[in-house]
C-alpha cells in the first residue's frame, strides 16, 4: 500500500511539472519581443489596428481633443452631426482615391462638403491621415506638426465632425473637421 500510495505522489508530480511546464510554453508564445516584423524591404510591417467599437473611437479623441484643448485654457468643442457626415463622406472618399488629400473625387472641397451635408455653421479647418495608428496616436501625429495643430487648437472652434474608414487591410482614413 505505501509504494502505491507513493507512487500517486510521484505521478501528481510529473503531472504538476508537466502542466507548469506546458502553462510557461504557452504564455512564453504569447509574449512580444518589442522588436517589430520587417517586410521584404527591411522596414517595418504597420500594426493592424482594429476598429471595433466606433463609438468608444469617437469619444475617445474627443475627450482627448478636449483635454489638449483645455490645457491651453481653450473652449471644449462638441459634436456635430452634420460635419460627422462630411468628414465620413471625405475618410471613404479618399480610401476609394487611394490618397490622402482635401479635395473629393468630385473637385469638392472641404467646406463644400460640410455646406453639402447641411452644416449652416461657420467651417474652419479640416485634418486628414492614412495610417495605421490609433485616434490617439492620430491626434498626436497632428499635435506634432504646425499646420494640423493649428485646426486642433483654434480658439474658435466649438463644433466637430471625426470619422473614419477602415479598409480591409487594416489601413484607417481619418478625417477630421471643425467649425463654429
Amino acid at each position: 500500500m505505501a509504494a502505491s500510495g507513493g507512487f500517486d505522489l510521484v505521478d501528481r508530480m510529473k503531472r504538476r511539472v508537466f502542466l507548469a511546464q506546458g502553462v510557461f510554453l504557452a504564455l512564453a508564445a504569447c509574449a512580444t519581443t518589442g522588436q517589430p516584423q520587417l517586410g521584404a524591404d527591411g522596414k517595418p510591417l504597420p500594426r493592424v489596428y482594429r476598429i471595433t467599437d466606433g463609438q468608444a473611437v469617437s469619444f475617445r479623441f474627443l475627450d482627448a481633443m478636449n483635454t489638449l484643448r483645455a490645457a491651453r485654457a481653450l473652449p471644449p468643442v462638441s459634436f456635430d452631426a452634420n460635419l460627422n457626415a462630411a468628414a465620413a463622406t471625405h475618410a471613404r472618399d479618399m480610401s476609394v482615391q487611394n490618397r490622402p488629400w482635401h479635395f473629393g473625387s468630385d473637385g469638392s472641397s472641404p467646406l463644400l462638403r460640410a455646406q453639402r451635408a447641411g452644416f449652416t455653421g461657420r467651417y474652419l479647418g479640416e485634418n486628414i491621415s492614412e495610417t495605421y495608428e490609433t485616434e490617439l496616436e492620430t491626434l498626436s501625429s497632428w499635435m506634432a506638426r504646425e499646420d494640423t495643430r493649428v485646426v486642433i487648437m483654434d480658439p474658435l472652434a466649438t463644433r466637430l465632425g471625426f470619422a473614419w474608414f477602415q479598409e480591409p487591410n487594416g489601413k484607417i482614413w481619418w478625417t477630421m473637421v471643425t467649425g463654429a
